[in-house]
């Protein structure tokens, strides 16, 4: 028999190391490694790697009901929205459950990997060494690199991304400053609803260049993502249920002092917030819109409404990157589009795989475990994908099924629905097996277990 191949995995944060249990499970040999000195990625608060964008606050805002790992209960005990220390604990102990930790090389990153003339993978690590893999699993996350506006003129004061936060007096004291928080998504609404509350800033006001719907972590007593309408309910039906009932339960945005919404509910990727509608409304958090141009201590607003500011938050995003990769056609274009069959796959490079490239809804967290099923039946020769050319057809289907109901903005390029993705996925196993097994399980990876030391 042929060995199977070996898979180089880039990253330990939960993609990742959901990503090397399937493997395990599968006999398939990897490597992981890992940049940071422990597993976590972007939930390890003050992450010695620089990339996490933890704070101290910071409680996730999918409900312990749907982030749950399919073979590892989260603990009894858990309240509906666990603090950020306690999901890095839950992965802690996923992994040493699992027995995955001594199978992780820590502080060590994947500097370059290059396809090879017969399709392999050189890898090359941070300690100078090079070595050659069958399969790329790459699993280093999207919320790492911010992304930070550029306006005319200077600002004389500190001026930040919010992955730099870490509470209200880290990176600066914000107690008794004018703060401007730019930005409408999670993040801003979670660092503007604490900045907000007395007495910490003197002023807050939130600037974004239009109005989101903010959606409550409850609804009828539970949490929201509890209701999620099911995968077997027709599209359009569904949505239509989901906004009459969101614009029944919240009414306005414009009666909460933020402005009118220029879409429909969930026609952008939702802004959750258990506490900012209460903040705008009692008056605390004020609303402005875009940013036109910084005039050293004073902020000029799209309205040309002119404050004096102290500090700015710039709660505006991350840019998708590959460092390791110099292909071109292996990166997000610039308009961050990167087309994958199933989300996880390129079209005509069978041994490469993205892991939770995607913003499914409700939850992150275990997106890569239920990708890793079919990654790791693919690499024991239990699953084969369609020809490429079906491949390309299939992505487009499927992203007018999952983006249809967005407007265009580079944060919706990469959306998809849980349930209906994972529902599709199963399908797709399935279909996959029997091409398999009517071509004879073949082992379908370039080098068939010839991962060496170059």
């Amino acid at each position: 028999m042929s060995q199977p191949p070996k898979a180089c995995i880039i990253g330990a944060g939960c993609s990742g190391f959901t990503t090397a249990k399937r493997l395990k499970d599968f006999g398939i040999p990897y490597d992981c490694f890992e940049v940071s000195d422990d597993i976590g990625g972007n939930w390890y608060f003050k992450n010695p790697n620089g990339m996490s964008a933890c704070y101290e606050s910071l409680h996730i805002d999918t409900s312990k009901w749907r982030l749950a790992f399919e073979d590892f209960p989260v603990p009894a005990d858990w309240p509906d929205f666990p603090h950020h220390a306690q999901l890095l604990q839950y992965f802690k102990d996923y992994v040493d459950h699992f027995g995955l930790r001594d199978t992780i090389t820590f502080n060590t990153s994947v500097e370059k990997a290059r396809r090879t003339p017969d399709g392999l993978w050189d890898v090359t690590l941070s300690t100078g060494e090079t070595r050659t893999y069958d399969v790329l699993f790459v699993c280093n996350g999207h919320h790492w690199s911010p992304r930070i506006p550029d306006y005319p003129g200077t600002f004389d004061g500190p001026a930040f991304h919010s992955h730099a936060y870490s509470d209200p007096f880290d990176p600066i004291d914000m107690r008794g400053k004018n703060v401007v928080v730019v930005g409408m998504g999670n993040s801003a609404m979670d660092i503007a609803s604490e900045l907000a509350q007395r007495p910490i800033a003197k002023n807050l006001w939130v600037s974004a260049r239009r109005g989101v719907w903010v959606l409550p972590k409850y609804m009828n007593g539970k949490p929201a993502d509890k209701s999620a309408m099911p995968s077997w309910m027709p599209r359009k039906l569904g949505l239509s249920m989901a906004r009459k009932m969101i614009k029944k339960t919240l009414g306005n945005m414009e009666d909460y002092g933020l402005p009118k919404p220029d879409h429909e509910p969930l026609e952008a990727h939702p802004s959750v917030s258990g506490e900012f509608l209460t903040r705008a409304g009692c008056g605390d958090i004020n609303f402005k819109p875009a940013i036109k141009a910084l005039e050293g201590k004073r902020v000029r607003f799209a309205d040309d409404t002119v404050e004096e500011v102290d500090a700015i938050v710039f709660a505006t995003g991350y840019d998708m990157r590959f460092p390791f990769f110099d292909d071109p056609e292996l990166v997000p274009d610039a308009d961050h589009r990167l087309p994958l069959f199933k989300r996880m796959m390129k079209p005509g490079v069978p041994n490469l795989f993205y892991m939770a490239l995607a913003q499914p809804l409700p939850t992150l967290v275990n997106f890569a475990e239920q990708q890793s099923k079919l990654a790791a039946a693919y690499l024991a020769g239990r699953y084969m994908p369609p020809s490429v050319a079906e491949m390309a057809r299939r992505i487009v289907k499927d992203e007018e099924t999952h983006l249809g109901q967005y407007y265009q903005a580079k944060r919706h390029t990469i959306q998809v629905d849980f349930g209906i993705y994972v529902d599709d996925l199963h399908r797709e196993i399935a279909r996959g097996e029997k091409r398999a097994k009517a071509a004879g399980n073949p082992l379908p990876v370039p080098g068939r277990g010839r991962a060496a030391v170059a």
